[in-house]
């Protein structure tokens, strides 16, 4: 059994594939999920992709010189956006599996560190033919003491926010693709920033050998489609029983909508302005 602290057996699952054109809804979603959790008092795994996007973190907004950082980006054929969360820039593309668990808060809550233990153990659960530790990988993109890691390579990142009511805890995760290239993206991302600048900020000094996936680890095809899948049997065998009507009568309301299109726009207002 995993270690989960939810305050029901039950839990319902919505996958999302963000558009191109419509990147800021990806935190859109975060934001209207975690209030719906609180009301629909039913535990979410929401799965979702994006096209080639870094995700930079709030620190990113104090690089010397994001302007020519974002430049990199789209010099590389990426897109970029800024989530409302601290942290540094990822990257997101369709080999890149994000997991959100949200779940309303218990009474006492759930502690920071068993938030992410939980998540830890369902990843552990999820891919169980790979031995997975949690320390900081240095030099990946991101850094963080959850880094998940597989000897010594990081192929995962997890995070967390908290509302009065509500928590979620969001996982990045590598499954396919070419990791070294996304390496270079942010290690360019960064110089490029930097500006030639002493790095008093704390930002990675990336190095693209740090960071794998789990199809690289594996040697063999791994899709989203079977990651998901992957982690849906996780939560099975774990005794969560695993649906999605409510949820998706939930997601259809007007009242969701709402809240969507709401969080949406506050996420595009957030957008730094940057000059040319």
């Amino acid at each position: 059994m995993l270690p989960f602290n939810l305050p029901t057996t039950t839990i319902q699952t919505v996958t999302t594939s963000i558009p191109a054109d419509q990147k800021n809804l990806a935190f859109g979603y975060t934001n209207a999920l975690l209030d719906l959790v609180a009301d629909l008092q039913r535990p979410i795994l929401h799965f979702w992709d994006m096209q080639p996007t870094v995700i930079l973190g709030l620190k990113d907004k104090r690089l010397p010189d994001l302007a020519a950082a974002v430049r990199q980006v789209q010099g590389h054929g990426f897109d970029w956006v800024l989530r409302n969360s601290g942290g540094l820039a990822v990257v997101a593309d369709p080999g890149i599996l994000n997991v959100s668990l949200f779940s309303p808060l218990t009474t006492p809550p759930i502690s920071v560190d068993a938030a992410y233990e939980q998540m830890m153990a369902l990843v552990r659960a999820a891919w169980p033919e790979l031995t997975i530790r949690h320390f900081e990988v240095t030099h990946s993109y991101c850094p963080g003491d959850y880094d998940l890691s597989v000897a010594g390579q990081k192929i995962a990142g997890i995070s967390q926010r908290r509302s009065p009511h509500a928590l979620v805890t969001m996982l990045y995760l590598g499954i396919n693709g070419d990791q070294p290239a996304r390496g270079r993206l942010i290690q360019d991302f960064y110089r490029a920033g930097l500006a030639g600048q002493a790095n008093q900020w704390g930002f990675p000094a990336v190095d693209p050998a740090t960071m794998t996936t789990t199809a690289a680890l594996l040697h063999q095809a791994i899709s989203l489609d079977d990651a998901r899948q992957r982690f849906i049997t996780a939560a099975e065998q774990a005794g969560l029983t695993v649906g999605r009507d409510h949820l998706t009568s939930a997601m259809a309301t007007p009242d969701f909508a709402t809240r969507l299109d709401h969080a949406t726009a506050q996420m595009i207002r957030r957008q730094p302005r940057l000059s040319d």
